[in-house]
């Protein structure tokens, strides 16, 4: 038995090994054939002429693309979480809900682009726009934002629902001042996940928000924005010299930088906020 434990906890820690290598191995290798690109002209000038100039206009367009969708995604997202496990009663109706946002979370993002582009830009003449894309990126993330939500809210023990019930507070300051702090370390970790998914995608953008290579900022949310998984795309598919091959990778290694960045961002007020309630 303790042989057999064993050889378990090894075939474990080789397949949690093996995931550490493959990051560390396709980090490094954008890293090794993009960093010979990164100057301050790359990261500052716009782009010109397809194959030179710089990305700033794809770097900011990409940011103020994941800015919208959140904007969209975060507050709807929390908020369904809440009623489905504060407010609503396990029955038909609920479970076909979750069933349906469950769904949606697996919808390949090329049909989520598609219906951005026929609902968003066309029957709402919203236009190919950062707003459009803003919102296409905010149906992909929603479901993901509901379903981690709503399991870090019903992770709060029920004995702190009733302590605050018993003092008199009223349900919705329960859930506001109580269960939701508690539940702020997962709520983050699920947009975390959004947030990452919608930085990278490049269907969805390419379909309703801009073609990557504008060499402007948007003065608007009804402008065309430039984004860099996008402007990956096209120079990876349409750019054949070894400029091409180099700016793309560069930008790749920008992409992976910002969300790292990001995200490190997002775990350190995580957990500091962790710290302050555990000293509470």
């Amino acid at each position: 038995m303790k042989v057999k434990d064993e050889i378990v906890k090894g075939g474990l820690c080789a397949a949690a090994l093996l995931s550490v290598a493959v990051l560390l191995i396709v980090v490094g290798y954008v890293f090794v054939n993009g960093i010979g690109v990164i100057s301050l002209n790359f990261l500052l000038e716009s782009p010109y002429r397809f194959e030179y100039g710089g990305i700033f206009p794809q770097i900011i367009g990409s940011i103020c693309l994941v800015a919208v969708c959140l904007i969209f995604a975060v507050p709807m997202g929390v908020a369904s979480a809440i009623y489905l496990a504060e407010y609503a009663s396990d029955n038909v109706i609920t479970r076909t809900v979750r069933f349906f946002v469950e769904c949606l979370a697996g919808i390949p993002s090329i049909v989520i682009g598609l219906f951005g582009l026929i609902f968003l830009v066309y029957y709402l003449d919203l236009g190919i726009c950062m707003l459009s894309g803003g919102l296409a990126l905010g149906f992909m993330i929603l479901p993901w934002t509901v379903r981690a939500s709503e399991e870090a809210i019903k992770t709060v023990p029920h004995a702190y629902r009733e302590a605050s019930l018993a003092l008199g507070v009223s349900k919705w300051r329960t859930i506001r001042s109580v269960v939701l702090k508690s539940a702020y370390p997962g709520i983050i970790t699920g947009i975390l996940l959004g947030m990452g998914k919608a930085i990278g995608e490049t269907a969805v953008v390419l379909l309703t928000a801009g073609s990557g290579l504008e060499s402007f900022l948007p003065k608007s949310i009804f402008d065309p924005v430039a984004s860099l998984p996008v402007y990956i795309y096209m120079m990876a598919t349409q750019g054949h010299t070894s400029a091409a091959y180099s700016r793309t990778f560069g930008a790749s290694l920008v992409l992976i930088t910002m969300f790292l960045v990001i995200s490190i961002f997002a775990l350190l007020l995580r957990n500091r906020y962790i710290r302050r309630m555990g000293r509470r």
